[in-house]
């Protein structure tokens, strides 16, 4: 008697077995780099995920008195106030006309917080580590070179310049928005 429940069981299990499908092949994947894509000055660049807080739609702002052109305002953003920087200009160009694109890209290393506008935001982007090249785009202004880690090239051939936004907040020019 002891023995119909596990004799069962054991039936039960060869059944299984046969009925089994083998498992996939594994396949083997290229480490991949993310980022977050934007346009500037009508160009492709892309950020790094680890210095990209998130993405806003440009919030309401307070001009401030005595700061560089290139400074928008300064924003209140769940309880953290957030100096708004045009980006375009402060690289000498203007930014795009269609307002309703505009985005703010939040960026926070901890010593800085603020929101760089953009023209754009073209969501995330991700490329093959072997993709990455040490080439930037020959069309890119010569003010923002300096900030650029070269680029990817997508599978549409567009090339994406990444942006080191820690080489523009220690750019001394960037952290002194005083007109004074």
């Amino acid at each position: 008697m002891a023995q119909a429940p596990f004799q069962a069981l054991v039936n039960l299990a060869k059944q299984c077995q046969k009925a089994a499908q083998e498992l996939p092949a594994k396949i083997e994947s290229a480490p991949r780099w993310s980022g977050l894509g934007f346009l500037l000055m009508g160009q492709r660049f892309i950020a790094p995920l680890g210095q990209v807080a998130e993405i806003l739609e440009v919030p309401g702002h307070t001009r401030l008195p005595g700061v560089q052109p290139w400074v928008i305002g300064l924003s209140n953003v769940r309880g953290r106030l957030l100096p708004l920087i045009d980006l375009p200009m402060f690289l000498g160009a203007q930014l795009g006309l269609q307002r309703r694109n505009h985005r703010v890209l939040v960026f926070d290393s901890g010593d800085i917080f603020s929101g760089l506008m953009i023209e754009r935001s073209l969501g995330m982007q991700h490329f093959e580590l072997g993709q990455h090249s040490a080439e930037q785009d020959e069309q890119v202004p010569d003010l923002i070179k300096s900030y650029l880690e070269g680029s990817y090239v997508d599978a549409q051939e567009q090339r994406w310049n990444v942006i080191d936004l820690n080489k523009l907040a220690a750019d001394a020019r960037f952290a002194n928005a005083s007109l004074l």
